[in-house]
This record gives structure tokens, C-alpha cells and sequence, in this order.
């Protein structure tokens, strides 16, 4: 038997995807975003938090995926990337899982594209969960950009 991770579910377009709980700071309602001019698509502004300012990322538009339209089930997934704090928004938050890593298949198994982002995918009973690691969803320029925009 093997080791079991904890997985937070979200939704992006109807589809479940996970991440290890351990990547995420805290998941938060959305707020007021504001947004910020010359900035790049995936970049939906910056909101306030305890006293932060976070930038927020469309994770859909991100992984090149229609743009998100909010509603009251719409998240940010607060998590730290590169010793900075990201917002970033998923159409909602619905569990909390123990996930078997040996049902964990590497992403590679299923998808031939390079995605460093995606970790693999959990083969449960009734469905499949693509794992995604939230610290590699910005490529190396895309963090640049962000910090660019949290340096003002």
C-alpha cells in the first residue's frame, strides 16, 4: 500500500483538476480584482489580502482555455511561487481528497504535449483527476512578469 497525498479538487470548464494541498496558502472568495493596464492576458489584475497586494492569474486563460466568467462558486487559490504570493482563479473549490499514489500515473502516459505543470493523473473508481504543480504553471518569463507587476 502506498503513500497518500492530499489533494484539493477545482474546477476549470467542467473539469476536475487537483493539486497537493501542501502548494496551497489558503482558497479564498473572489474579490475585487483591479485590474492593471499593459499588463499580459493571463494576468487579471491585483487584489487586497490581509494587508497584501497579490497579483491574480486566470488559470484558464493560462492553460489556453476560454476566459473565466465569475460566479458565486468562483475561487482563488492563494499559493507561493518563487517566494511570492499568487492569486489564482479557478471556477470553484469542491474537496478535499486522500489520494493513493499508486493510482497516479505520470502525465506523460496521456498527454504528449511539455506541460511541467501537470504531474500526473489519478486513475480513481468513477474518474480521472489531472494533478497539476501550481509552482510550475508560469513558465520562467511568466513569473518575470509577475514579479514585474508586484514590484509596481
Amino acid at each position: 500500500m502506498g503513500t497518500f497525498k492530499k489533494i484539493i479538487v477545482f474546477h476549470l470548464n467542467n473539469q476536475e483538476y487537483g493539486a497537493d494541498v501542501s502548494q496551497i496558502l489558503s482558497i479564498e472568495r473572489i474579490s475585487d480584482i483591479v485590474e492593471l493596464p499593459d499588463t499580459p492576458a493571463f494576468i487579471n489584475g491585483i487584489i487586497h489580502l490581509r494587508g497584501m497586494v497579490i497579483p491574480v492569474i486566470d488559470l484558464k486563460k493560462r492553460l489556453k482555455m476560454d476566459r473565466l466568467t465569475y460566479t458565486d462558486e468562483t475561487r482563488v487559490l492563494i499559493v507561493e511561487m518563487d517566494n511570492h504570493q499568487i492569486g489564482l482563479v479557478v471556477d470553484k473549490a469542491t474537496d478535499v481528497l486522500d489520494i493513493n499514489e499508486d493510482i497516479i500515473e505520470p502525465a506523460g502516459n496521456f498527454i504528449r504535449q511539455d506541460s511541467d505543470y501537470l504531474h500526473g493523473v489519478a486513475k480513481m473508481e468513477n474518474r480521472l483527476l489531472l494533478l497539476l504543480d501550481l509552482e510550475k504553471v508560469l513558465s520562467g518569463e511568466e513569473t518575470k512578469q509577475v514579479k514585474e507587476v508586484i514590484a509596481g
